[in-house]
């Protein structure tokens, strides 16, 4: 099988899109398909055997980490060279739509996949003018596809109720080869805990920007003296956030990646997720399967693998009260905290990317073979 990927982000940048599609790489070549992805330049030339086509991209301006491909670029003649025996755009804004072109000019069948809550995200930011024109804009990319892939049963419910149409699970996994207990660490504990390693400690792991709420953890902190917090990651909120935790007992720890960031999970107490608008949540499943209880948000992509006051705890979306007493509770109850941080491990082992991938696998190979998507070229 030949695939085509088009994706709006990707390597360098590190986001859980960019990391699914690695992972979706290196199973598709391990399963013998061959792969060309179409992606904004600045990143490696290829990953495995997939050849990498770099298209020239600008800043966003809302966020400039975000790179766009205009919709205007040529690559048919690359895509006929490659003769794909099907398309996929992930998350298709800008770049995505020469993918989706280019599908309709050479027959192929064409998958979208949604990643992202963009307009859940902009009335995060404030910017509420832009929402019903994001939704509808979106509906109009997606119903070109032949099929819509979601990252959760959450997020499928809010598509349908929003006239998307064929829409299909496509889940996520977690590589408890590199994500497990084993990789606690006490000069990764002496570093998160800024030489506190006997003090309790909290973990959130994400972009900092304004939609993941990071700021809601300053008011946990204030409610429990004595318990630490470490924030691994960076973003265009990391100055403001940094003021806002100024005088806590609070570490931003950057970038982490690889078996660095297995070892901040496995080396932490409580993993807490205060976002609201995920349509997966792949550091939540990381974090479980470092052992670790896990508190989110009762909403999106953490309700098909959270069971309540069993693999973790839920607060109400827009309480921040409901988030400081969910991390009392673990924080006071450390026999609690233990028993849903082994049976959030014992979850998170079965949910393996080969499992996930095999059957994204065998979607594809289902759309292939459906006669009414094979057109003329």
């Amino acid at each position: 099988m030949r695939v085509a990927i088009f994706t709006e982000t990707f390597l360098p940048k590190i986001d859980g899109i960019v990391n699914t599609l690695t992972y979706l790489l290196t199973h598709l070549e391990q399963r013998g398909h061959e792969c060309m992805v179409f992606a904004p330049d600045g990143g490696p030339s290829r990953v495995g055997r997939a050849q990498v086509v770099g298209l020239p991209a600008y800043p966003f301006p809302l966020y400039p980490e975000l790179r766009i491909a205009p919709p205007t670029l040529d690559v048919l003649d690359q895509l006929r060279g490659f003769r794909p025996d099907l398309v996929h755009t992930l998350g298709p804004i800008s770049l995505g739509l020469i993918g989706m072109r280019d599908a309709r000019q050479l027959g192929a069948p064409l998958i979208a996949s949604y990643h992202t809550d963009i307009p859940g995200f902009a009335a995060r930011w404030g910017l509420d003018l832009f929402v019903d024109p994001l939704w509808a804009y979106l509906r109009w990319v997606h119903n070109q596809a032949d099929l819509t892939l979601c990252p959760s049963n959450a997020t499928i419910r809010e598509l349908a109720g929003r006239g998307f149409e064929r829409l299909s699970l496509w889940s996520r996994g977690v590589d408890t080869q590199r994500f497990n207990p084993a990789r606690r660490s006490a000069e990764m504990r002496e570093l998160l805990t800024d030489g506190h390693p006997d003090a309790p400690l909290l973990l959130a792991v994400g972009r900092l920007s304004p939609e993941k709420r990071i700021a809601w953890l300053r008011p946990v902190l204030d409610s429990l003296p004595g318990v630490r917090l470490a924030i691994v990651g960076n973003g265009p909120q990391r100055e403001e956030l940094e003021a806002t935790f100024a005088g806590t007992p609070t570490v931003f720890a950057g970038y982490m990646t690889g078996l660095e960031l297995a070892s901040a999970y496995a080396s932490s107490d409580v993993f807490v997720f205060p976002a609201a608008n995920e349509t997966f949540g792949n550091v939540v499943l990381e974090a479980m399967a470092c052992g670790l209880p896990v508190i989110a948000a009762r909403a999106g992509g953490p309700l098909d693998f959270i069971a309540e006051g069993q693999t973790g705890l839920f607060f109400s979306p827009e309480s921040q009260l409901s988030l400081i007493q969910a991390v009392q509770n673990l924080v006071l109850d450390q026999a609690c905290a233990a028993r849903l941080g082994e049976a959030a491990l014992h979850y998170a082992q079965t949910r393996t990317w080969e499992i996930v991938l095999d059957t994204l696998i065998g979607q594809y190979e289902s759309m292939i073979r459906r006669p009414e998507l094979v057109r003329a070229a």
